[in-house]
């Protein structure tokens, strides 16, 4: 028997099925997905930003409130918004 003989043109078919192609919708829809998740964390560090604005905002009575000193707003306001 040649060895022709013994691949089954199923075993062949598979393999061809299992390489896909590239295509423009899924390089789209990666950038996509890219471009959302990196406005989602810009939003994140933003938010992040401006709670960290409005402790050094805040008056003495109301850091009291939260439970916090004036130091510790301080400390928290001047920290760089990825921290």
């Amino acid at each position: 028997m040649n060895t022709i003989d013994t691949i089954r043109p199923s075993q062949t078919k598979s393999l061809i099925q299992i390489r896909r192609p590239w295509s423009v919708r899924d390089f789209v829809g990666r950038t996509v997905h890219v471009a959302a998740s990196f406005a989602k964390w810009v939003g994140t560090m933003m938010d992040r930003r401006r709670s960290r604005l409005a402790l050094l905002e805040m008056t003495d009575d109301q850091l009291k409130d939260i439970g916090l000193s004036r130091g510790d707003a301080y400390r928290e306001g001047i920290r760089a918004f990825w921290d």
